[in-house]
């Protein structure tokens, strides 16, 4: 059963997303969830990191918006089918999250792309700071690894999915990658394969967090369709309400 060590809403600071706005996040810190708990709280619009489960709390803004795609009515778009195709001859290991020098290194090399290109803020993980934020253990937490067997000295770990499974509800919690990859679409064909795992699993959902179409980094998770929306941010012991989008209903 759940134990809560702490429940605060931040106070406003510089939006990630949207940096001409303020944001906030609601946090719950969580010991002993149960996936079945955990599930309650992700239907709802929360989201994990290691002891941390979190929501937007911001005022006056709703751009934040949870997103998931009903498994079974799933059909890839013609662009993202050519992504699963390019990245076919890659192996990919579904197993419990790891840290090590390899994921370390595939993580700094993957951000500090994002900091030249996105214009990021810089983020020098430590093993430490991995294990709390990707690793830490969890009834419910999963790795979808990428490995590049063909490759130069290798087999080559080119990505790593952040992941969580629940009897109702597979969370696709993040994605890093090689950049050297990136050719490939990988983080597209990273979500058509956690879709397939859901499918296989007979999980009805694959839940991609939240998209924020003002912001490139979040805006493709629209591209996934039939997808559903989270219509609002209901009290945890409220009744969620996801619907279609309008041009999908």
């Amino acid at each position: 059963m759940a134990f809560l060590l702490a429940h605060e809403v931040e106070q406003p600071r510089a939006c990630s997303y949207l940096p001409e706005r303020e944001a906030s996040l609601e946090n719950l810190v969580l010991e002993d969830v149960t996936p079945e708990e955990y599930e309650h709280l992700l239907v709802r619009g929360w989201r994990r990191f290691g002891l941390v489960y979190f929501r937007p709390a911001c005022v006056g803004c709703n751009a934040c918006v949870s997103l998931r795609i009903p498994v079974e009515g799933f059909r890839p778009n013609r662009s993202q089918r050519r992504a699963r195709a390019a990245c076919s001859h890659l192996r990919v290991e579904v197993g419990p999250p790891r840290v090590d020098d390899a994921r370390l290194a595939l993580y700094r090399q993957w951000h500090s792309e994002r900091e030249t290109k996105r214009e990021w803020e810089p983020s020098p993980i430590t093993a430490r700071e991995y294990s709390l934020q990707f690793s830490y253990p969890h009834p419910s937490a999963r790795e979808v690894a990428w490995y590049d067997d063909g490759a130069e000295g290798g087999p080559r770990l080119v990505g790593v999915g952040i992941c969580d499974e629940t009897p109702r509800a597979w969370s696709a919690v993040y994605f890093f990658y090689d950049p050297a990859y990136a050719h490939l679409s990988l983080g597209t064909a990273n979500v058509l394969h956690q879709v397939e795992l859901a499918k296989a699993r007979g999980i009805p959902h694959v839940y991609l967090g939240y998209r924020v179409l003002a912001c490139a980094s979040l805006r493709y998770k629209g591209a996934f369709r039939p997808h559903e929306l989270l219509e609002e941010r209901p009290a945890l012991d409220a009744a969620p309400h996801w619907v279609a989008p309008p041009e999908e209903a």
